[in-house]
């Protein structure tokens, strides 16, 4: 069977805690809930999750939907988004099933990434890392104000932004991320091909922008 990986990988860095980390604990249950409602997502749709603040870790290996469980976020330093950037490469790689003679690999992965403010570590290291695998629709989210959407822009042309990072605004986002893996699985599932870009996944609701420039 061929996986749709999606990672999502979190700022957990100080300047989300309270009412930003619950919302994303919120919308990661959430997430996982709505997925397990559609059939084509049961059957494809493999999830991970990775944080990073002073340094990275995986949360969850990728693991098939049914059996999926949202970690305990924690914040924990400042916002290393290079070493996050380094860390889900290096996952990506591991886990994610390349093509055989024998045998197709996995879809290419999907990946979230949301981050509430400027990285503090040397991230074009990581991001170097990061260009170097293959990946299907890469989408950042800027939450927030403290966001730099500049250096987000460096990593995907698919940056959305929040106005604030309060918990409507974040549990919007993972609203659209449920839907958007839905809609990319039942593609899958149904006709074969994957989305392959922004444009071909459901558009983003009131209140989260697309960033153009």
């Amino acid at each position: 069977m061929r996986r749709l990986p999606v990672y999502l990988l979190i700022d957990v860095s100080y300047s989300m805690k309270g009412a930003p980390l619950n919302a994303v604990q919120s919308g990661v249950e959430k997430l996982a809930t709505e997925l397990r409602r559609n059939p084509h997502a049961l059957e494809t749709a493999y999830l991970s999750v990775l944080t990073f603040a002073d340094n990275a870790k995986v949360d969850v290996e990728l693991t098939e939907l049914p059996m999926f469980q949202a970690p305990i976020f924690e914040t924990r330093g400042l916002t290393a988004l290079g070493k996050g950037l380094k860390e889900l490469s290096a996952r990506i790689s591991q886990e994610v099933r390349k093509s055989t003679q024998e045998q197709k690999g996995d879809w290419k992965p999907l990946v979230f990434i949301m981050t509430d403010g400027a990285p503090t570590d040397n991230w074009k290291v990581g991001l170097k890392e990061f260009q170097s695998i293959k990946t299907g629709v890469v989408v950042a989210c800027a939450a927030g104000k403290g966001a730099d959407t500049t250096v987000l822009k460096e990593i995907t042309p698919n940056v959305v932004k929040l106005a604030t990072a309060d918990e409507d605004s974040i549990g919007e986002f993972f609203k659209w991320v449920s839907a958007s893996v839905g809609i990319s699985s039942t593609k899958v599932e149904s006709s074969g091909k994957e989305a392959d870009n922004f444009g071909e996944l459901p558009p983003p609701p009131k209140g989260i922008d697309l960033v153009k420039h």
